[in-house]
Formats: structure tokens, sequence, C-alpha cells
């Protein structure tokens, strides 16, 4: 008699996830999830009554137009600040956020790489330099201790993104943030309604940042916000996302250099009406994604993500860590099974962490103390996303060989890998920190 072969992977992970004599839907088994999700209905009479309402304006322009006001005091319902801009985008307001707060060639901002690549562009149109820390491993937040040994005398701002709408640790980055007098910009672009020990997210750093691109949890198209209650940088919001025009001073000059991110009013129409839907949106989003957590929670190689018993996420997508010897399987194959039963999944949140992407590392000195950025991608090789690397790239190789000053050169003078340099802008007027 031959002797008994040893069970499949998939049968494994069946037996693992589903209980004993399951067959899986990709091996030919009934599907889990047999209902089509219904139409979402995002928009509706409140978003036309603004929209019926902007026809009889004489302008369409964002300057003292009603809907911009009517976004403004909407936001300000959601995140109290006092110096509002709207702006074209997420990753626009990040921009304006680091040119306000003065950073420029060569000054270097600490923040995390698993983001959009819309965290680090301004940084980047800036002529600084991304320096990624290493992250929480069950919430893939930053991680408050890296953050703290990657600070150099060239360090001037960290940027902490509220990943997938689950707060950072702010009262740790915000004590490292005073203690080496550097700028504390949050990335709320995915952090909606979010909030940190019962209080919004966006209120703790210098400056807030969010996203109205049409995946997010309220939309108008696309668009943003940046706000600030901060002496110094809030003022200068405005003028940052408008060409450098301060338009409550006279005389009609620009007097700083920047480039143009207003938001027309129709836009903030929108936007102004899906601001007043924030509350029930997280709320819910939040009761739904807890109840994932709880029912995922102890199954056989999932490790879901943790979120602090005093804070909100609203769970912009929802992610958690695979396993892949106590699954039978790994990640891509886990993926294919969940998907084939009707749940929407993805492996990973962006295809590589950010020092990866071809565009951007030639710029950007990455983690190099544990071998270089080698946590973080074993952290991304392991994540699943519901809803929605190369470690070893120049800078890093040469960081890791004691090489720092020389990177950091060639980085300032964007000439890597045999790139043109980038055109300096230190000689123009940029505001906030004397250089």
């Amino acid at each position: 008699m031959p002797p008994p072969q040893a069970p499949s992977s998939s049968a494994r992970f069946a037996s693992g996830a589903f209980g004993a004599g399951s067959q899986l839907a990709l091996d030919g088994g009934p599907k889990t999830v047999r209902e089509s999700m219904p139409r979402l209905v995002r928009w509706g009479e409140p978003e036309g009554q603004r929209l019926n309402a902007l026809i009889e304006q004489d302008s369409l322009f964002y300057w003292k137009g009603p809907q911009t006001a009517l976004l403004i005091e909407q936001f300000r319902k959601v995140c109290p600040l006092l110096h509002v801009m709207s702006c074209s985008s997420g990753t626009a307001a990040i921009h304006i956020a680091v040119a306000a707060a003065g950073i420029g060639p060569g000054d270097e901002v600490i923040t995390t790489p698993i983001t959009d690549i819309g965290t680090v562009i301004g940084v980047l149109y800036q002529q600084a330099v991304p320096v990624f820390a290493d992250l929480e491993p069950d919430t893939y937040n930053l991680d408050p201790a890296d953050v703290e040994r990657r600070i150099t005398a060239r360090t001037r701002a960290i940027i902490a993104v509220h990943l997938a709408g689950n707060p950072c640790d702010m009262r740790a980055l915000t004590s490292l943030a005073q203690k080496h007098r550097l700028v504390l910009i949050e990335d709320c672009a995915q952090a909606w309604g979010a909030r940190y020990r019962g209080k919004p997210v966006g209120k703790f750093g210098d400056i807030a940042c969010f996203s109205l691109q049409n995946s997010k949890q309220v939309t108008c198209g696309d668009g943003g916000v940046v706000a600030s209650s901060h002496g110094q940088y809030g003022p200068l919001l405005q003028r940052y996302g408008d060409k450098g025009f301060d338009r409550l001073a006279a005389g009609g000059l620009f007097d700083a250099f920047a480039t143009n991110y207003r938001m027309s009013e129709p836009q903030a129409a929108v936007a102004a009406a899906q601001l007043a839907r924030v509350e029930p949106i997280a709320a819910k989003r939040a009761v739904l994604g807890n109840l994932l957590t709880e029912k995922i929670a102890g199954g056989p190689g999932i490790e879901p993500h943790r979120v602090h018993h005093e804070d909100r996420s609203t769970y912009w997508f929802y992610m958690f860590r695979v396993r892949p010897g106590a699954l039978g399987c790994d990640r891509t194959r886990f993926v294919e099974a969940i998907a084939a039963e009707g749940v929407a999944a993805a492996a990973g949140y962006i295809p590589v962490p950010l020092y990866g992407v071809p565009q951007a590392r030639f710029l950007c000195r990455t983690m190099a103390s544990k071998g270089p950025g080698a946590y973080v991608d074993g952290l991304h090789e392991s994540v699943v996303s519901q809803g929605r690397g190369d470690p070893g790239n120049w800078c890093a190789r040469r960081r890791a060989r004691g090489d720092e000053r020389r990177v950091h050169r060639r980085c300032r003078r964007g000439d890597l890998q045999g790139r043109a340099p980038l055109r300096r802008l230190g000689s123009l007027p940029f505001h906030g920190r004397s250089k």
C-alpha cells in the first residue's frame, strides 16, 4: 500500500482557517461571500444644494468665495484650527506645509517608507532629503524610538502619517519634536474623523494636512486642506498655496516663491457638504473595522493591526499581517484564496516601500542599521490590505560603509546615478526657519 500523501497547502490552509473538511472556493468549493457589494451612494441632496447655490455666484474663484468660506467653517468643526487653506490635493497640502515651515535644500525630514508617494513629493520639491524611519510592527506607524535615532543636525521636521486612519503615537512624537525643536507635520490624508486619545488628529502637530481625493472617507473628486494654529507657520499657508500672494496685504506682489495649489469654488461646494458627513462615516467605519478585528483575532497565522483602546481608527482600508508558516501557504496564495471566497483583498498596500521607488531612491537616505531597510521590507511583505523591496539602494550601501557625508553632499546636488543637478532655490525668499 502506498504511503499516505501529505495534505496540500490549500488543504492545510482550509483546515486551519475554515475548519476540518472545508474546501476552498479556489479549489472548487462554494464561495463564502455570495452577495455582491451594493452600489455605494456617496453624495445626494446636500451636495446638490451647494452646487445649485454656486450657479448664482458671480465668481468661482476661491478668495472670499462663499463655498470656500463654508468649507473652512465645516472643516473647523472636524478639526478646530485657526488658519485653514483649501488646496488642490493632499499632496499639495503637504508641499504647502513643508514650504511654510521653511524647509529647503539639504534639510532632512523624517517620515515613514510605507505611505503614498505624496507624503514626500513636497519634501523632494523643496530639495530636502526624506529620511525613512522604522515602523511599529503592529500599527505600521512611525516607531518614535527609531525616529529619535535618525535625528541629526540637519533634521528639520517629522511627517507623521496616520496610516489607514490609525493614529500615530502623537504623545511620543510631539515630545520628540519639542525636545529637538523640530516641526511636526501630521499627514491626515487617510484619517478623516480619526481620534488620538479622544481628540481629532491634526490637533497635535504644528501643521495638519488632509486629502479630499476620490477614494478618501469624504471627497470632492480631488482636493485637500492644510491647517495650523501655529503663530509662525499658520499665516503662511495661504500664500504658499496661492503663488506666494498674501491677499490681505496691499500692493499685489508675491513675497514668496510658491506654486498655484488653489481649489476652485465648485470643488469647495461639494467638499463643504461632504464634511458634514465626516462624523457618521467615521463612526461607522470605526465600528465595522473593530468588529472585523474581533472576528479574525486569534486565527492561525493572522495578526490584525493594533488600534489603541483610547483611539479611533477610521479604517481607510483594513490591513493585517499573515504568517505563512502558520497558514500553510504564502501571502500571494492566501490573497488568491480569500479573493476567490468573494472578499476584496490585495497583497500589501503599495508595491514597494518608498525607498524602492526608482524615481525617488537616488535622493532618499534610508535605513541602514538593520541591513538597510530589512525590517520594513519584511513587514511590507507580510501585510494584506482589504478595501483598497529592494533594500540595496545606492544611498543605503554608501551609508552602511560609513560614507554618509558623501551621500548627503551628492543628495543635495541631486547628481546620484548620473543625474543632472536640480536647480537650487536657496536664494529665493523661503519663510519660516532662518537658514
